[in-house]
């Protein structure tokens, strides 16, 4: 390892993380060196990773004196931090605020903050047009992250900012995807309108990190979209129809609705996605397949991604 660049992974066993330690390990020539920083280096998902070959190191986001430990000698580091662990702004900033301390005290050369935007700049708190949760936030796992990026370049930090899209993995990790009706037919319900949803492979945000440390300083400074596909709500439905083998229609119910669904976090999300909906433009257009591709050429779309993980999604 010493004559690779080290890159600090933070959330090695999670779906990023690991994403880009596996993109890491798959380059052996390619330079870079994989460490990888878990709360638990003895779980099923580390042991595997120091089989293949990463120096699995143990910290915690809530110990910054610990992360500096773990990114010590690290040409790079790539942060993310996992709202839907926490529930909490206050928590998932003080994380952030400690890799990128960390980070600036270790010296890194790249660091890549996995981010999203602020949605109280498209609506402002006082704005009726969706709910305002937790008194100051209208999408509290995107505004945490997006109100937070100033402490990286505040610190100077060579930074570049990633916003990912919608992971098409939560299709089976958090049930979104097809669900069975009594007639025997399927409906995939998101409160997206005709909007085109940017989505993506959750393994592929990784590949994609992995570009952006290939490029160097090429991408410091700047904010980078990624997805592997957009696609409007019709559009997936008719996929899911022909990948998985079954009749499905999309039901676009209305934001409101999705929201009274009333599992933890149907508001957050169903703001997301009124998000999606009403600032498509923008939103959609920061996020582009193509570069998505140049910086991993083996990008999947839905279609690719129905085939691979078909027996992971629920159909009963």
């Amino acid at each position: 390892m010493a004559d690779k660049k080290i890159i600090a992974v933070v959330g090695a066993t999670g779906s990023q993380g690991s994403g880009l330690c596996a993109a890491i390990l798959a380059d052996p020539s390619g330079g870079f060196a994989c460490r990888a920083i878990t709360r638990d280096p003895s779980s099923e998902k580390a042991r595997a990773l120091a089989a293949k070959g990463a120096e699995v190191v143990k910290a915690d986001l809530d110990d910054r004196a610990g992360l500096v430990k773990a990114f010590a000698g690290a040409h790079g580091v790539y942060g993310v931090t996992n709202y839907w662990q926490l529930f909490s702004v206050e928590k998932e900033q003080a994380q952030a605020t400690n890799i990128a301390n960390a980070a600036k005290a270790a010296g890194a050369k790249h660091v890549i903050w996995s981010t999203l935007e602020d949605t109280t700049k498209w609506v402002p708190v006082d704005d009726t047009r969706m709910p305002t949760l937790q008194g100051k936030y209208k999408c509290p796992h995107f505004d945490s992250k997006g109100q937070i990026d100033h402490v990286f370049t505040d610190l100077g930090l060579p930074v570049t900012f990633l916003l990912t899209s919608f992971y098409w993995d939560n299709f089976y990790v958090f049930d979104m995807g097809p669900k069975k009706g009594a007639d025997g037919s399927y409906t995939l319900t998101f409160p997206i309108g005709r909007a085109k949803m940017p989505g993506i492979a959750a393994e592929d945000i990784g590949k994609c990190a992995y570009g952006i440390f290939k490029k160097g300083g090429e991408l410091i400074g700047r904010r980078v979209g990624i997805a592997g596909e957009h696609l409007t709500g019709a559009e997936m439905a008719d996929k899911c129809s022909k990948g998985l083998g079954i009749k499905c229609s999309y039901n676009g119910v209305s934001a409101d609705v999705y929201r009274s669904f009333g599992f933890p976090g149907a508001d957050d999300l169903g703001n997301m996605f009124q998000i999606y909906d009403e600032f498509e433009k923008p939103f959609a257009g920061a996020r582009s397949v193509e570069f998505s591709r140049s910086l991993a050429p083996s990008l999947m779309n839905f279609d690719q991604w129905l085939a691979k993980n078909r027996s992971r999604i629920a159909l009963e």
